[in-house]
């Protein structure tokens, strides 16, 4: 997927664990796993929200585009 996610690289700065951050923006770890993985497809904005709010950061420290990667239909 060309989208890349960066939340690893998030949550090891803050020294934050999945399930800490899942309780902290009221989401289920397996969503949080998924979004993790680069495997969603789809995220509301009231989650980047949520996520930049905790994780206190922008959505680009989040989401990276990466054009050397194929893009998913």
């Amino acid at each position: 997927m060309a989208i890349l996610v960066r939340l690893d690289e998030l949550l090891y700065a803050r020294r934050m664990t999945l399930t800490e951050l899942a309780e902290r923006v009221d989401i289920t770890v397996a969503n949080l796993s998924i979004l993790k993985t680069g495997k969603a497809k789809a995220m509301r904005f009231s989650t980047l929200e949520a996520i930049c709010r905790v994780l206190d950061c922008q959505p680009g420290d989040l989401l990276a585009h990466d054009p050397t990667q194929p893009a998913e239909d």
